[in-house]
Order: C-alpha cells, then structure tokens, then sequence
C-alpha cells in the first residue's frame, strides 16, 4: 500500500528527504562533530563545499561501482557514523546500495522552474512566501522553487506536480576484507593527513550527508582561506597580476559569505561549479595568489555595513550591467549600469544604450580605453541554424517538435544594451515564445552573453554578433586585469566596480 507524503514528510522523512534542516539528531555515543550546524561553522572560519552531489544515483560516474575510497598515506582516517560506529583505516571504502524499502514511499509537491540562476529562483521564494507559501530553493539539477501540494495554488501562476514512488532507498556500507556494515548519515572522514579520495588529494576533513533529493552529498570542511587557494586560480587565474588577485580574493570572500544559504536544503553552503565559484583542490601552490589572500585576510566588502552580493564575470565588453538586467530581481544600489573604460570612452559614448544600431557602433569601436579588450570573448561572433534553435527549445520543453522559424525579434533593452526581452517567432505556432533576462542564455547556451545583435542571413541562418563573456554584472575579471596592468590598487579597482561600498574587516574570520 503506498503512503502519501505531504510537505513536512518531504522535510522530515527519514528516508529520502529528511536532511534540510541545520543540525541533525544523531545516536549520543556518535561524536559532537556530526552535527552539521551552517552557522556555527561559519562564526568559526569554515566553509562546507558539496564537492560531488547526487552520490548513489543510477547516472553517477563519480565512482566505479558505487563506491567512494579515501586514502592517505601516513596517518589514519577516522571515520564515525551517525548510528555510532567508528572505524580507522589509512584506507576506507565506501559501498552505496540501494535497499527495498517494506513500504514505498510517494513524494509529491509542486514545482516552479527551472530558472537559469539562483538569483531569479530566491526571488521567485520570496515572492511565494510573501503570498503565505513555505517556499524551499532546491537544486536536483536545475534550480527549482519547491512548495507542498495545496488546493489554494492560482492557477495562473506556472509550476509542475512533481509526484514519484520509491520503492528502495540508497544506503552506504563500511566495506573491508571481512564484512559489510551499514552507515547512517552524516558521516564525518577526518585525518591530520590529507586525504586523497578517489585518487585525488582534497584535504583533512569531509562529511557524507543525504540531500533532499534521495542521493547523497560529499562535503569538504575547509578553512576560508584554504577554500580561497582552490577558488583564485581557476576564476581570475593564477598568473593575473597581484592587484588583480587581491581584489578576487575579496570578492570571492564576500560573495562566499553572502551566497552561503544557497544550499542550506541540503547541508552545505557552496557548491564548486560555475552555479558558485569555480573550486579545485589547492594542489599547487601559487606564490602571489597565497600573498594576495594574506594581503587581504578578513577582508570583504560592504555596503551600510554588510556584505554585499559581489557579483563578478570574465568579460563585461565595455559594458557593466545592472542586476536587473541579467535576473528577476531588484537592482542593487552599488552595482550600476557603466561604460567600463577611461574617461574619453565615457565622453563618446552614453547610457542608456536602447537600440541595436546604437550597440553595434560601440561593440565596433575598440581600442585601449576599454578595460578588458583582451578577453578572447571581448567580441564575438556566432552563424547559429535554425535548427539549433529549434532544437534548444525542445530541449528545454518550450515546443514539441520542429517549427519552422519565422524571426527573432529583439523586444527590450537594458541600459547597458543588453537583451532583456527576446521574441521567438514560429510557424504553425500561435502564440510567440518570449525569452526574458538570464532565460535566454540558459535557453540559448550557444550565447556567451545578453551583449549582442541579431541579423538575419537567410531563412536558415543568423548571425548573433556581441561581445563579452557572462552575465556583465559587477567585476569584470579581465577588466580588472587590465587596470591592475595599468597600475589601479585592488581597492581602487574595487570602487571602480562597486561603487559606494567600503572595504572592511570582519570578525568572525578571526583565527
């Protein structure tokens, strides 16, 4: 017989997804170090990073044979489990099974998404909350808005009923020479060797913790500054001059702060794709990317004395745009709409910048007052067939089958000339389709950014032509280069992009 499960159950089941809340409860032989408090490791200078989610899937390629082994060379690893087992070994392996459960379990709840960016699904949260919903952030995949079933939903709003049966759940075993002894989450692996997993060396201290979508997470508990090593050389790079690296260092600090609940639905605060910042094992050590984070230790920037959202990209093409252009959110005083260049740029030029002809003269007129004209995306140009079009949108769900494609049409720009509005055109299809803000990136990934023109060639090919290489918003990482270059100090360089902020110390970073 199958048992539905309403809202508190997909919270609290101790089955599938039951791990959103802060703190776990856990067997009191188990030790203190379990509980998985965002908070408290925080005040205590720790990040907590899902190095690989989804564990135990049936698509996971993470590990042959459903397994995970964690190995050092010298020192052992100490493993404890939730339901009290403690085990060392300089070699621990790791087994997920799945495992019949006697009654299966139904989950159901409705779905709004996917959205493009975190930034536009916390809005549409706090837009349902403000309407009396208990709104949750989710990420199986995709950003998700989830809220339970209820009949008091309005129709008009666009969501999904989400509805699955589990008949078995994923559950990992301790596996050595002689038996199998099953675990419960969250499991914490530490060592004062580090610790290579799965033949990649990754640091001291992890957690295997369920998420709420019936898989699990591993977790790396990591030092603020230790967490910067492994963020600086893979966002701006390793070789960017040190002015450059101080000012990423920061704003990496920040950032990590003020997007630090983003996964609080699953126990952890950061993940390390490009949905977060960019995060590799510090396995090489880079002389002016660790100067730059003592440089700049404790530092972040705020705005009326609290962090801001740092936003930052690779190439703004001249451009820097405001928040509400790139997402559905509202703007922020600090990040402003700007031509990003010497102050004889800013005299030829002139925002807002409304129409097409206007942003073609600009992205044709290049030259050294532009900060950041190096990037290989400064300027791009992209043949793109109808047929990639059409077969993005049925990717994305947005049509059936192939439609003949009848134009596109630009239909609102921001104030840096970016498409904030987007007209797809169809045969045989009555309605238009409209693509707005960070939607048309995510919907037409051949796109580096929402910086661009669109000319038809023939009824078969397009011609998008644009420039720079992300979302535009605060700190250009190639722009900063460039002023790094031209003797601007990261506090300079800082100002320039978040304007009306101040640099300040806090103290919950203190050692």
């Amino acid at each position: 017989m199958l048992r539905r499960f309403n809202f508190l159950h997909i919270i609290y089941s101790c089955y599938l997804l039951c791990c959103i809340t802060p703190i776990f409860k856990i067997n009191l032989y188990a030790k203190e170090s379990l509980k998985i408090n965002l908070t408290e490791e925080l005040k205590k200078g720790n990040f907590l990073i899902g190095l690989k989610q989804y564990l135990g899937a049936n698509t996971d390629s993470f590990f042959e044979k459903q397994n995970i082994t964690f190995i050092t060379n010298k020192n052992f690893i100490t493993l404890h489990s939730s339901n009290g087992l403690k085990y060392k070994s300089k070699k621990i392996n790791i087994l997920f099974k799945k495992i019949p459960l006697k009654t299966p379990v139904v989950i159901e709840r409705i779905v709004f998404g996917p959205f493009a960016s975190f930034e536009s699904a916390q809005r549409k949260a706090k837009n349902l909350k403000e309407k009396g919903y208990e709104a949750l952030v989710a990420y199986p995949k995709n950003w998700e808005v989830w809220i339970p079933i209820s009949k008091n939903v309005p129709n008009k709003l666009n969501y999904k009923i989400f509805k699955k049966s589990y008949s078995s759940k994923i559950v990992p075993f301790l596996i050595s020479e002689y038996s199998q002894k099953q675990l419960q989450g969250p499991i914490f692996l530490s060592s004062s060797d580090e610790i290579r997993i799965n033949d990649i060396n990754f640091g001291k201290k992890f957690y295997l913790a369920k998420d709420s979508y019936g898989t699990w997470t591993l977790i790396q508990k990591i030092k603020f500054d230790d967490y910067l090593k492994g963020v600086l050389p893979y966002e701006i790079g390793s070789n960017s001059p040190l002015e450059a690296l101080k000012a990423q260092a920061v704003i990496a600090r920040t950032w990590a702060l003020y997007n630090s609940e983003r996964f609080n639905i699953d126990n952890y605060h950061l993940c390390i794709s490009t949905q977060c910042q960019v995060y590799k094992p510090p396995n090489i050590k880079y002389k002016n990317v660790n100067k730059a984070i003592i440089d700049t230790s404790n530092l972040i920037i705020t705005y009326k004395n609290k962090p801001i959202n740092s936003f930052y990209h690779g190439s703004n093409g001249g451009l820097s745009a405001s928040a509400s252009e790139s997402w559905q959110i509202k703007d922020y005083r600090y990040l402003n709409a700007m031509i990003d260049g010497l102050d004889p740029l800013k005299k030829t030029f002139k925002l807002p910048i409304k129409t097409g002809d206007e942003l073609n003269k600009f992205l044709d007129f290049a030259d050294e007052k532009v900060y950041g004209d190096r990037h290989s995306l400064y300027r791009w140009q992209k043949k793109v067939s109808s047929e990639i079009i059409q077969n993005n949108l049925i990717n994305n769900q947005l049509i059936k089958e192939k439609a003949d494609l009848v134009n596109l049409n630009i239909i609102e720009r921001g104030s840096s000339g970016r498409v904030i509005k987007l007209e797809i055109k169809l045969k045989n299809v009555q309605k238009p389709i409209v693509l707005i803000k960070d939607d048309i990136r995510r919907i037409l990934s051949f796109l580096p950014s929402n910086l661009f023109i669109i000319n038809k060639l023939n009824d078969n090919l397009w011609l998008f032509k644009g420039g720079g290489f992300g979302h535009g918003v605060g700190l250009s990482q190639s722009g900063a280069i460039e002023m790094a270059k031209l003797g601007f100090t990261y506090e300079q360089i800082l100002n320039h992009y978040y304007q009306g902020t101040k640099i300040k110390k806090i103290e919950i970073l203190s050692h």
